[in-house]
C-alpha cells in the first residue's frame, strides 16, 4: 500500500506536490481514509483499498486535465486569486471573504521581507492559498543591470561531494577531475572523507565544509 501511494502520487506530478488546490486537498484527504482500512484490517483484501485509490488518482488527473484547457473550468473549481493589498492599503472586504486575518497577513510580510506595509503595491491571495506580495518598483532593491554593473554569470553550485561521498557525474558535468579536487582538498586542508559539503560554480568558484564532530 505504501509504494503503491508513492507509485501515484509521483504520477500526479511535482506540482500537486509542491502545492495543492482544494480539488488535491480532497483527493489527498480521502486516500488518507481509504489507505487506512486494508491496513487495519488483516482481513481485508488489498485490492479493496487500492481500486477506490486509483479510480480518485484518476479523476483527479482528468480534472486536472479538463482545468488546464477550460478557464471556465479552472475558476470554477479552483477560484481566482484575491487582492488583498491595492497600492499600500488593505481590501478589507477581500480579507474577510477569504477569513484571511491581519496576524497572518503579517506573518506572510515578515517571511518574505517586507517590512513596510506602504511600500507593497499589490498583495494576491492565490489559490492555493499562499500570498504573493509585490512591492513597488521604487522600493525594490536595485540590480546590477539597473546599476549598470557588469556581473560575471556563476551559474548554479554542483555538489562535488556531500557527507564525504564523491559525486563523480557533478565532477565531470563542472568540467574539473580528480587532479583539481584533490588540490581543491588540499587547499583547504581537507581529505575526502573528512569534507562535509563542497560545490563549483560555473566560475570554479568552490565552497567546502568540513565535517564537525557531533556529540
Amino acid at each position: 500500500m505504501y509504494f503503491s501511494l508513492l507509485l501515484f502520487l509521483r504520477l500526479l506530478g511535482k506540482r500537486q506536490l509542491g502545492e495543492m488546490e482544494l480539488s488535491e486537498f480532497l483527493v489527498a484527504s480521502l486516500i488518507a481514509d481509504l489507505a487506512a482500512n486494508p491496513l487495519q484490517d488483516i482481513g481485508m483484501p488489498m485490492l479493496n483499498g487500492l481500486i477506490p485509490i486509483a479510480t480518485l488518482f484518476c479523476c483527479e488527473l482528468l480534472i486536472s486535465s479538463l482545468s488546464m484547457r477550460s478557464i471556465r473550468l479552472r475558476g470554477f473549481l479552483f477560484g481566482e486569486p484575491s487582492l488583498l493589498i491595492y497600492h499600500g492599503t488593505i481590501n478589507q472586504r477581500e480579507m474577510v471573504k477569504n477569513r484571511f486575518t491581519l496576524d497572518e497577513l503579517m506573518q506572510e510580510m515578515r517571511s518574505q521581507g517586507v517590512r513596510d506595509l506602504a511600500a507593497v503595491e499589490y498583495a494576491f491571495l492565490e489559490t492555493n492559498g499562499k500570498l504573493s506580495i509585490l512591492p513597488y518598483t521604487s522600493k525594490q532593491p536595485p540590480s546590477a543591470e539597473k546599476m549598470n554593473i557588469p556581473m560575471e554569470n556563476i551559474g548554479f553550485p554542483r555538489i562535488l561531494i556531500s557527507d564525504g561521498r564523491l559525486i563523480h557525474e557533478n565532477l565531470q558535468k563542472s568540467g574539473h577531475d580528480m587532479t583539481w579536487l584533490q588540490q581543491q582538498l588540499s587547499e583547504h586542508g581537507a581529505e575526502l572523507a573528512g569534507v562535509f559539503l563542497m560545490t563549483v560554480d560555473d566560475a570554479s568558484q568552490v565552497y567546502c565544509v568540513k565535517k564537525e564532530l557531533v556529540k
